[in-house]
């Protein structure tokens, strides 16, 4: 089984540059799904829905990709249900609106699941999607003590990419894999003050892994599937 990736979309361009990053970590062998929470159950608001990730799977040439309407009233909470219901691995996320371009900043939504999500959390710096080509080369890791996971998931997914992993502080990286802080719930992902300053700082899409579970991508997935 492929590893699953969910896309929260609503057709803005924050989450077009989540798509781009979604895009980019399912061409390690991984499932791209395409998610819009709607906040009401009207059938226009539904449609209209239906039609924003319809043509967000076709920017992708990924037509085929399953596309959810989940309603909720809470977005994170929306998301977190279908993930789970889809056995997903990770959830991708853009950037706040108005974050100025090659930034990271976290919206609402993906704060909230920055602390205590089961699921990897990805977020996007803005106008990722105008990087013509972007693709994932090189990946940096921000570990805290005591924890391989955010290591283990970095090499995975150079192996499946053909990407290299890039020690600290040697240039910049296609994308940092952060790790969740010391004292976490295993599984869990929350960060430490070091992490959130990483990621305020970053110019790269981020990865942010629960505590002491790795998140395998390519072959390495389909074998721990198997186990």
């Amino acid at each position: 089984m492929a590893i699953k990736i969910i896309v929260s979309y609503d057709g803005t361009d924050n989450d077009r540059d989540a798509l781009a990053l979604g895009n980019a970590l399912a061409s390690a062998g991984g499932e791209l799904e395409l998610a819009y929470v709607s906040h009401t159950a009207d059938a226009g608001e539904e449609a209209h829905a239906k039609e924003l990730l319809r043509k967000g799977a076709l920017e992708v040439d990924r037509p085929d990709a399953p596309q959810h309407v989940e309603l909720n009233a809470s977005t994170p909470t929306g998301l977190r249900d279908l993930a789970s219901r889809e056995s997903a691995d990770v959830i991708v996320f853009g950037s706040e609106y108005r974050t100025a371009p090659g930034s990271v900043v976290p919206g609402t939504s993906a704060q909230q699941l920055l602390d205590g999500s089961k699921f990897a959390i990805a977020i996007a710096p803005a106008e990722l999607r105008s990087r013509s080509g972007y693709s994932i080369k090189s990946i940096g890791v921000l570990a805290e003590a005591g924890d391989n996971a955010p290591g283990e998931t970095a090499r995975g997914l150079a192996q499946a990419l053909g990407a290299t992993v890039v020690e600290p502080g040697n240039g910049p990286v296609d994308l940092l894999v952060v790790g969740s802080r010391d004292g976490a719930p295993e599984g869990t992902v929350q960060l430490s003050a070091t992490a959130d300053y990483a990621i305020e700082t970053a110019s790269s899409p981020v990865l942010a892994v629960p505590r002491a579970k790795v998140t395998t991508f390519g072959a390495a997935h389909a074998a721990s599937a198997q186990a």
